[in-house]
């Protein structure tokens, strides 16, 4: 990676840390909305009159939140509502943004390599597996620093 490119991705790792445990998090069945506002033992009625919506209004949105349709305005207007913070990310699956480069590097360069080596076997020419891993490493290391589009094909 070139170091304008570290740094932007060590910058983004150090961002999105604080949202690592939300992994964790499982999202209740019938959205945040609804969990809330009922543990807070709050009428939808009530909750409609703080966003001038009518209890069935309310409804629908906590409807839409179950279903992943809702907008994130929606969801801003209803925590600013409650006198909550939406927080939003977006955040890998697994490790950092760093981890996910180097999964997606490791895998482009096994697949080209492999199918190198595929190739090469067939010419009586491939290679052994000690030798596959170092060429996949060292390929792989090559795609990260180099950071090309097709890492994402």
């Amino acid at each position: 990676m070139r170091n304008k490119q570290k740094l932007l991705i060590e910058q983004l790792d150090k961002k999105l840390q604080p949202f690592s445990e939300t992994r964790k998090v499982l999202v209740p069945q019938r959205g945040w909305i609804n969990t809330i506002r009922t543990s807070l033992n709050m009428t939808m009625a009530q909750l409609g009159s703080k966003l001038n919506i009518t209890r069935q209004g309310v409804k629908s949105i906590e409807k839409s939140e179950a279903n992943g349709t809702i907008t994130l305005n929606s969801l801003k207007d209803v925590a600013n509502a409650m006198d909550l913070n939406l927080v939003y990310a977006l955040v890998p699956k697994n490790g950092t943004i760093d981890d996910l480069i180097q999964i997606k590097a490791e895998k482009l360069a096994k697949k080209i390599v492999l199918r190198t080596n595929q190739n090469m076997k067939l010419e009586d020419q491939g290679i052994g597996d000690e030798k596959l891993t170092k060429t996949i490493n060292e390929l792989a290391n090559e795609i990260k620093r180099e950071m090309k589009k097709s890492l994402w094909d």
